[in-house]
């Protein structure tokens, strides 16, 4: 069954590995729903949030390749667990002036912010879930989205670290 996965890689901050660990998806033909990587607490590690659609026994193959390259520390798919995640987005709305306290009431709503404001338009910074931001996303439709801008999804397991054994 195919489904989505969300996966987190530990690897050591070296130039080259996201070309390497992207070409890994790349060759079984895979797309990549999301991917951030940013760095860990120590400077030598990044952490990589990979989102993919996939079926478990290939999927399971993707974790094995990963799991063999030698930059790789730890690799965790989240399928089933309990974890934390969040995505940012920004977004340009242009709304009629009339308009503009009904943007802002909406922001404030979904607990976001307005962090560009000029006589044409307002950049609006979200994060939250998927849905949070799908619902948000909706919700300004009919003040004249122009631009949109995600980050990604990040994600971490509740209680544990990736530095935890298994």
């Amino acid at each position: 069954m195919v489904r989505r996965h969300t996966i987190s890689v530990l690897v050591e901050n070296q130039h080259g590995v996201l070309a390497r660990i992207a070409g890994l998806f790349a060759a079984r033909g895979f797309n990549i729903d999301s991917l951030t990587v940013g760095r860990t607490k120590d400077d030598t590690l990044s952490r990589m949030t990979i989102v993919v659609l996939a079926d478990d026994e290939t999927l399971e193959q993707i974790v094995k390749q990963l799991d063999r390259l030698v930059t790789t520390v730890r690799v965790e798919d989240y399928v089933g667990q309990d974890i934390v995640e969040r995505e940012l987005i920004l977004l340009k709305v242009q709304p009629e002036p009339e308009k503009r306290n009904e943007v802002f009431q909406i922001v404030e709503i979904f607990r976001g912010k307005v962090v560009d404001l000029n006589p044409r338009n307002l950049v609006i910074e979200i994060t939250g879930s998927e849905g949070k931001l799908a619902a948000i996303i909706e919700a300004l439709k009919p003040y004249n989205v122009q631009e949109l801008a995600r980050s990604g999804k990040i994600a971490m397991a509740r209680g544990k670290t990736l530095r935890d054994p298994l």
